[in-house]
């Protein structure tokens, strides 16, 4: 049983690992169709928006609610501005962000590549001389690598928008005192470190959702399994991959 899980484990592994380097190579040898980018950008960034709006706003108002009654009892709350601001630009925004597009556009892309391939789309496109990487893959992973950093900057400053909203309301915080804690506490090693990582998580999604959708094979059935398994596995990886890029980006 160990045995079979390690061999499934290193295929696997080895299967994303052949798909990355087929993406790479497609991406150097022939040109990106701008329009299937765009398409991918519009579905990616346009619709997710509300949801990541709705995450991130509702982030930083919780934990700046929860910060400011947790340090109201020693006389803490001026200190919420710095250490909500801080904790949404370096994990919770990029985090958040990155598993709410893993749960919306990963499963999108897992269940739509899955369905090209038990439709026989993507044979289709072989036999017509088409590479299925150039139409399906290339324009999926591009996408996921500009709209992922670009929607976790967005949900960033909405993050520290619904916090300062809290901190005013809730906290009677002044809105200058806020805005000042968080400009003299916030620098660029920590923007860059949080959106550093979704550069990451955008490989780890579209990538895993690539995967499991072209691996479908025994009908329609495996599509939802195939979608189910993207969205574990991309929220595992980010998680995970927060815990490693965190340490590594503290060393560099």
């Amino acid at each position: 049983m160990i045995q079979r899980y390690l061999i499934d484990l290193i295929y696997f592994f080895g299967g994303l690992a052949l798909l990355f380097r087929s993406f790479v190579s497609e991406l150097i040898r022939n040109k990106v169709e701008r329009r299937l980018l765009m398409d991918q950008l519009y579905h990616l960034g346009a619709t997710s928006f509300p949801l990541i709006f709705i995450t991130a706003l509702s982030t930083g108002m919780v934990m700046t609610l929860q910060f400011g009654i947790g340090l109201a009892k020693f006389g803490g709350q001026p200190y919420v501005p710095k250490i909500v601001s801080l904790s949404i630009l370096r994990e919770m925004g990029p985090v958040f962000t990155s598993l709410m597009i893993a749960a919306r556009a990963g499963a999108g892309m897992a269940s739509e590549i899955g369905s090209m391939v038990v439709t026989q789309q993507v044979d289709a496109m072989r036999a017509l001389g088409t590479s299925p990487m150039s139409k399906i893959v290339v324009p999926r992973v591009l996408a996921m690598l500009i709209g992922l950093p670009l929607l976790a900057a967005l949900a960033n400053i909405i993050g520290v928008f619904g916090s300062m909203v809290v901190a005013v309301t809730e906290l009677r915080l002044d809105p200058d005192f806020f805005l000042l804690k968080v400009a003299t506490t916030i620098v660029l090693d920590d923007l860059f470190s949080g959106i550093g990582k979704t550069i990451f998580f955008a490989i780890f999604i579209s990538i895993t959702s690539c995967y499991y959708g072209l691996n479908v094979k025994e009908g329609t059935k495996e599509v939802g399994i195939a979608t189910t398994k993207a969205v574990v596995t991309s929220s595992i990886f980010v998680l995970v991959g927060d815990f490693v890029l965190t340490k590594l980006f503290f060393i560099l």
